[in-house]
């Protein structure tokens, strides 16, 4: 992964095919955490506003496709970017920093101003 400032690798694991790119369509899953190790509970709140074919539960743990194009600004600049080079199967875990994230406006109740994110990377599909 290139080094970008406020992106830190945290773990990775490689994945098997070609590495997602810009343009390509991706299909990924994450799960949030503050830095101070609380999880975010975004995937339970946003799975009871989606179809169930994009809803997978592993071991307790809710889980939701999120489908992107890079590129295209479609999820927070530290997701798009540390999602570049990854491979199907793969993971990553990264510390993004909060000009990378939700910068000082945060997320009402969920994710407070300057949060600095652990997040956990799958992804599942790179499509061209």
């Amino acid at each position: 992964m290139k080094r970008l400032s406020g992106l830190k690798l945290l773990e990775e694991r490689e994945g098997e095919g070609r590495q997602a790119e810009k343009g390509d369509r991706v299909v990924y899953n994450t799960r949030i955490f503050l830095n101070q190790g609380d999880e975010v509970p975004l995937n339970d709140i946003q799975a009871k506003q989606i179809p169930k074919e994009m809803i997978r539960v592993v071991a307790g743990v809710t889980f939701i496709d999120h489908t992107i194009v890079l590129g295209q600004r479609q999820a927070i600049a530290g997701i798009e970017h540390a999602l570049l080079g990854m491979k199907a199967g793969g993971y990553r875990k990264v510390r993004i920093s909060p000009h990378l994230a939700y910068r000082d406006k945060g997320i009402p109740d969920l994710i407070p101003a300057d949060a600095v994110l652990v997040v956990e990377l799958w992804m599942r599909e790179v499509g061209g």
